[in-house]
């Protein structure tokens, strides 16, 4: 019986009833140690009834081993491997140790226990538990909260205990304190009946609630191992010193086979008992262990009753014996499987510098990477570090570790051994890459000059060399300087243009465009069209370059040059590639890239699914600059649909600035978005205001600053200020002088039609109408509602009802409600009757957002194992939504999908 948790049972009750009907939940269960977290475990397994359950408890000393602790919780489920999609498959086994590990993303090892978990879940649902989680090793903990936060529908419960602070976010949080007065008294009458009142008020005084020191401190009591009075102790303390005095009157070679157990990480049974035989123990010492409550042990296994014995065990041995015990473990795992391990027992016994068992810490910590371990591998790398002596090798280590914590994204971290590793050698090529950790930490922390910086630095110092290297480097400090200013761009190209690079070389290619396409955008350099055609066509006779990185670069100068439909299809194939691959990490500022490309082109719902997929990747990784400049593009297409409270919300996000002095990466993003949203509503003068201070700014050199001028003119004209459109007209004119894009001069057109006089405009607005290309409806609507509005003031109103009826309806059908109420209120001026609003978007207008992506990818032919391994979801989540969408769309099999009109809409 559990006393006073009746509302903590209820929460649990709740999510296994939800199991059984196949849906999924996880809950986070936090507090104190001895608080009562493992006995709700033990209540849900418990519970459980038909519920298969897997059940696990992570280990301190195991907390430098990667994928131990998920190891030792997915074993059941390892035989369904098999069905995994196959580049999820090879990242399980490779991080489990079950085949040769790859280079991966640490975060594909998530998606594929994602995958494995549903697939265990086919034959009945299944009740995972997890207990001391703040014990995981950091690459277990990444992939299984990875998992828990895409859990949907496949009858899964995850149920997490750690002791306060643990960190997921995401998951459901039930924070867990001690037992009110009455349920503490009755915990401690149930078994301790025969205290003496001042000892029972001695004891709920000093277990202050704790349902564990309720249990144990009367024990130390009849032990009199009574406190003096008045020396109320820590509760973990108190709890510890309980579970001591009973190790203290077991029979030595029985406290010695407990501190064994204890540094053991396995729980091993045979391992155990081996390293102890040095120690003067038998199996049969096991026994008064056993009998006092402390440890269980079946065939197999040695289990501590609760994870406080073992480290009131450890804590309390004299550091000598701990050596002792640690050299036997060493010595008794002699398996080649047993390597790692085997070596971080004995770098615990390590005093001072031995370069075997530094050398055998950093196989380890190569396995770790290869295992996509990153974490465990750093910190392998920085204590081989420590074991060496100071040079070359030492820094060679350090930086090693850098690197590896660079992938988990602890920025302070990889930032400070960056530095300690550039300052313990003068070696050329290690300093540069310490550099390059430091940049990347900064650019993903949004110091966006101290990267540019560091960049630079780092190109200098190679460029000699290895002049590819360093033009990588000076691509990423392009990309730096793209959000700083003018001077910087100028600086950068400068300096990228500069470099000794081959002429065939791919990389070349993508440099030359860069460099074109940022000149280009801030009025600098050789902007002749023909120059531009020829290093886009160069560029793509080479695959953009090759690499994923330099591909992005290339798709991202497209969108600058207003190459928008080959930046989507080199975006989509590259994204295809991601997916494939399980690289899900890199995916941000890709699917970025592909958002935008999506909004310019109308697909306003694909774009707001890409730009959301990758606002939640980013934020995982904790990658402030993708997140801040995502939210930009999700305050634009806010502004589209009139939702004025989630358009206020990413702009207020994405203007936080993230270093003094320096520019917020969403900046421009927001502001256009913010005057987007007031040209929507017709507010005339605050559009102007935001605008004029965007074209003002720094960054107007940006996709949002040459994009927004047609806005800028259209208040400017509302307004009366006509001459406030000149000088950004002359601007947009020269862009589409260069970019040569059909789209572009619409614009241009659109823009002169609001300036002409009467006797031209309607032929500039009907030349703008015949040049929007089909796949941008927005704009096209947009140009139809100005001109629609003209016709009627000339009092040309039937002439005007074709063009407003005509932007009416697309922009009903992209949800862009303010811009279709506008276009309304413009034929109701027309003496119209105006047609009664339609719900916007199609059949998709019905679904949830999940739903609709689903179905999109359903109506293209895509499995749901193809969808799922695309949505980074499970098979059996992406089946239960189709089922949930197939009624709403009148629909019963996928073959009908392709029939329905499956239109954009506006989120």
């Amino acid at each position: 019986m559990l006393h006073g948790r009746s509302d903590e049972i209820s929460v649990i009750d709740r999510l296994l009833a939800d199991c059984r009907t196949g849906r999924s939940g996880c809950l986070l269960i936090t507090g104190e140690p001895g608080v009562g977290k493992t006995a709700l475990l033990g209540y849900a397994a418990s519970a459980a009834g038909r519920l298969r359950v897997v059940r696990s408890t992570a280990i301190e000393s195991e907390a430098h081993l990667p994928f131990a602790g998920l190891h030792l919780l997915l074993r059941p489920a390892l035989d369904r491997t098999d069905a995994l999609p196959a580049p999820q498959a090879r990242a399980l086994r490779g991080a489990f140790g079950l085949a040769p590990a790859e280079p991966g993303d640490r975060m594909l090892v998530g998606l594929a226990v994602l995958s494995l978990l549903a697939e265990f879940a086919v034959g009945g649902s299944v009740l995972c538990l997890v207990d001391d989680a703040q014990w995981l090793d950091r690459a277990s903990a990444e992939a299984l909260l990875f998992a828990a936060r895409r859990l949907d529908a496949e009858g899964i419960a995850l149920i997490i205990a750690a002791r306060t602070g643990f960190d997921a976010p995401g998951l459901a949080h039930m924070p867990l304190t001690g037992l009110d007065a009455p349920a503490a008294a009755g915990l401690l009458a149930e078994h301790a009946a025969t205290l003496s009142p001042a000892n029972r008020y001695r004891v709920l005084a000093e277990a202050q609630g704790n349902p564990l020191a309720l249990l144990e401190l009367p024990v130390a009591l009849a032990a009199e191992r009574q406190v003096a009075a008045g020396q109320a102790l820590p509760m973990t303390d108190a709890v510890q010193a309980a579970f001591l005095d009973r190790v203290r009157r077991l029979p030595e070679p029985s406290q010695h086979l407990l501190l064994v157990a204890a540094a053991e990480d396995t729980g091993d049974r045979d391992v155990v008992l081996r390293a102890a035989a040095p120690l003067g123990c038998r199996p049969a010492d096991l026994v008064p262990a056993e009998t006092a409550g402390l440890l269980q042990v079946d065939n197999h296994t040695v289990r501590f009753r609760h994870p406080l014995v073992r480290s009131a065990v450890y804590q309390a041995a004299p550091v000598s014996l701990r050596l002792v015990v640690h050299t036997a473990l060493a010595e008794a795992l002699h398996k080649p499987e047993d390597a790692d391990r085997r070596a971080w027992h004995h770098a615990v016994v390590a005093t001072g510098p031995d370069e075997q068992v530094a050398a055998q810490l950093e196989s380890t910590a190569q396995r770790g990477r290869e295992r996509s371990g990153y974490a465990a591998a750093a910190a392998a790398y920085e204590r081989a570090a420590q074991l060496t002596e100071p040079g070359t090798d030492r820094a060679r280590r350090i930086v090693l570790a850098a690197e590896a914590i660079a992938e988990v994204g602890d920025i302070e971290r990889m930032v400070e051994l960056a530095r300690h590793g550039a300052a313990s050698t003068d070696d050329p090529d290690l300093t540069v890459r310490a550099i390059r950790v430091r940049a990347a930490a900064a650019f993903h922390h949004g110091l966006l000059r101290t990267a540019r910086r560091l960049l630079t630095e780092a190109a200098e110092l190679t460029q000699a060399g290895d002049p590819a290297l360093a033009a990588h480097m000076m691509l990423d400090a392009v990309h730096a300087a793209w959000y700083l200013g003018e001077h910087e761009i100028a600086d950068s190209a400068d300096r990228l243009d500069a470099l000794p690079l081959p002429p065939d070389d791919p990389l070349t290619h993508v440099a030359r465009l860069l460099t074109w396409a940022v000149r280009s955008a801030s009025g600098q350099g050789d902007r002749d069209p023909e120059t531009l055609r020829r290093r886009i066509e160069a560029a793509e006779r080479t695959g953009f370059g090759g690499p994923h990185d330099t591909i992005l670069v290339g798709a991202t100068s497209l969108q600058t040059a207003g190459q928008d439909t080959e930046a989507h299809r080199v975006t989509g194939e590259l994204l295809a590639q991601c997916r494939d691959r399980g690289w899900i990490g890199r995916t941000p500022p890709i699917l970025a890239c592909a958002a935008r490309a999506s909004m310019f082109l109308g697909r306003h719902t694909d774009a707001w699914e890409e730009a959301t997929e990758a606002l939640h990747i980013a934020q995982e990784l904790g990658h402030r600059q993708w997140t801040a400049e995502i939210k930009g593009v999700l305050a634009y297409l806010s502004a589209v649909a009139g939702d004025e409270r989630r358009c206020h919300a990413f702009a207020d996000d994405a203007l936080a600035p993230p270093e003094p002095g320096a520019a917020p990466p969403g900046m421009a993003w927001a502001h256009w978005a913010l005057a987007l949203l007031d040209l929507g509503h017709a507010r005339w003068d605050s559009a102007r205001t935001r605008l004029t201070a965007l074209h003002a700014s720094p960054v107007r050199h940006q996709l949002p600053g040459l994009r927004s001028i047609p806005d800028l003119v259209e208040a400017a004209v509302r307004l009366g200020r006509p001459a406030d459109a000149h000088e950004p007209l002359a601007r947009l004119t020269d862009w589409a002088h260069e970019a040569t894009q059909p789209w572009i001069d619409a614009h241009v057109q659109r823009c002169r039609a609001l300036l002409a006089p009467e006797a031209d405009a309607a032929e500039l607005y009907q030349a703008a109408l015949r040049l929007h290309p089909d796949d941008r409806q927005f704009e096209r609507a947009r140009t139809a509602l100005l001109y629609g509005e003209w016709l009627r003031r000339m009092r040309r109103k039937s002439e005007a009802r074709i063009h407003l009826r005509d932007a009416i309806e697309t922009f009903r059908r992209l949800g862009a409600t303010p811009w279709t109420e506008r276009a309304r209120a413009e034929l109701d001026a027309t003496g119209e009757a105006v047609p009664k609003p339609e719900a916007a978007g199609g059949a998709l207008a019905r679904l949830t957002s999940q739903e609709r992506k689903i179905i999109r990818l359903a109506a293209r032919g895509l499995s749901n194992r193809d969808i799922a391994a695309q949505l980074f979801l499970s098979p059996r989540t992406i089946g239960y939504h189709l089922y949930k969408a197939f009624p709403k769309l009148g629909v019963t099999a996928r073959t009908e999908l392709a029939a329905l009109e499956l239109t954009d809409a506006a989120p």
